[in-house]
């Protein structure tokens, strides 16, 4: 059985082995390849960021200053078009009217040929009739010879009815001869007026198709000028969004710009003041540099004890452990712990690990979290705005518990901070 499993464990070994080999070679592979980059400085970083907005800001403002002068030098065209376009309606106003004064003298001309037509119509039925009649009496002279008359003559009773009858005869036919004379006279003046309004028409015809097709022509220059104006207005308002988007990355990049100044000046005054505490603290000896708040803008020295302990939140000691003046009360009382000053809503630190043993509200302490750290040391934490942990949670060195108020009874924002060795307070300094 030994034998057995010796074998085998050879088998298993030599199986693995390339296995192995081929994992270190690929580690070493890696370990040559893989270069961890360099990481930069955070004011090299924001000034970098600076640089590199700067750069984006210009080349914006650099495409809305092409933009724009693409946009004027249309604007210029358009005037220049416009000013044109101007006087080509004016002209073509002028041969609009003279089309229309050529066409009503036109529809004047074909009016009075129309009436001339009537009544050469009308005299020429009139001639007609007067024909007619004359012919009829010509006729009848002609079959009866000039016995009718003769008859209409003796047949006269006495001579005074011949005399009228002489007289009612020649008046006949002296007025039949001057109703066909004027008749005819009518009738070929007519005819004379309607060739003269016929040269007219003509004429006429002949003027307003011109005038007309001058019209045309005129109104058809004024919508190419205008289509070309409208094409390049379209063409200008799109420079003018691109301007418009141009500047307005421009302004955002612009505020970028200097939110990075003010990070970057924040970032150097903190270092400034982070310096100018260290420099003290290296006067002082034995002190802690704490910082605090998002961009670690505020920074205190608090004096460190040795005992293993971080401090709950960065403040002024405002009451220390110990017998005093209760600033409420009035009594003399005895103060189980540190008030360390602080603002509501700053993150409390637990002071060491362990395991949260109560979290909600106890009395005077208002809000509290206890942490059990072990060997009897317990820690307390008062007067919390609120609570971020809860009872069983365990807590690594650091991590925030709760936030800095003034619950329970107290006269402003701080954090009590407490140490309990076996149940019985004891200075917290000495755990510092």
């Amino acid at each position: 059985m030994r034998k057995f499993l010796i074998l085998l464990t050879a088998i298993t070994f030599l199986t693995c082995a390339p296995v192995f080999a081929e994992y270190d070679d690929d580690e070493e592979y890696y370990e040559e390849e893989v270069e961890e980059p360099e990481e930069l400085d955070e004011l090299e970083q924001i000034d970098q960021e600076i640089e590199q907005l700067e750069g984006e800001k210009a080349a914006y403002e650099e495409e809305a200053a092409k933009a724009l002068e693409v946009a004027n030098l249309i604007q210029g065209k358009i005037d220049s078009v416009s000013e044109f376009k101007r006087q080509l309606d004016a002209e073509a106003a002028e041969a609009t009217a003279d089309y229309e004064e050529k066409q009503a003298a036109l529809d004047e001309t074909l009016y009075r040929i129309a009436e001339n037509e009537n009544t050469l119509a009308e005299v020429t039925a009139e001639l007609n009739e007067k024909h007619g009649v004359l012919e009829t009496r010509v006729r009848d002279i002609y079959i009866n010879g000039q016995i009718s008359y003769l008859d209409v003559l003796f047949g006269a009773q006495d001579f005074e009815d011949f005399l009228t009858r002489m007289d009612l005869l020649k008046r006949v036919i002296v007025r039949d001869s001057e109703l066909v004379a004027d008749v005819l006279a009518y009738q070929n003046e007519i005819k004379e007026v309607g060739k003269k309004l016929e040269a007219d028409r003509k004429v006429q015809e002949e003027l307003a198709a011109k005038a007309e097709a001058a019209k045309d022509v005129k109104l058809e220059k004024v919508a190419q000028q205008q289509a070309l104006i409208n094409l390049m207005q379209n063409d200008k308002e799109i420079y003018n969004q691109q301007y418009d988007e141009m500047m307005a990355s421009s302004e955002e990049v612009g505020r970028l710009i200097q939110e990075n100044k003010y990070r970057k000046a924040a970032e150097e005054e903190a270092r400034r003041r982070k310096a100018e505490m260290e420099a003290r603290a290296a006067q002082a000896g034995n002190v802690d540099i704490v910082e605090f708040g998002e961009d670690g803008s505020e920074v205190y020295i608090m004096q460190s004890y040795g005992g293993g302990m971080i401090w709950p939140i960065a403040g002024p000691i405002t009451s220390e452990f110990g017998w005093r003046t209760h600033p409420i009360f009035g009594n003399a009382r005895f103060h189980s712990g540190l008030d360390i000053g602080g603002d509501y809503g700053l993150p409390i630190h637990a002071a060491q690990g362990g395991i949260v043993i109560e979290a909600g509200w106890i009395g005077g302490y208002g809000n509290t979290i206890m942490i059990d750290h072990g060997g009897g040391v317990v820690t307390l934490y008062g007067h919390n705005e609120s609570l971020a942990v809860g009872v069983g949670q365990s807590v690594n060195q650091g991590d925030v518990i709760a936030y800095c108020g003034s619950t329970g009874n107290s006269t402003g924002p701080h954090c009590h901070f407490e140490v309990r060795l076996n149940g019985e307070t004891v200075d917290p300094l000495n755990y510092l």
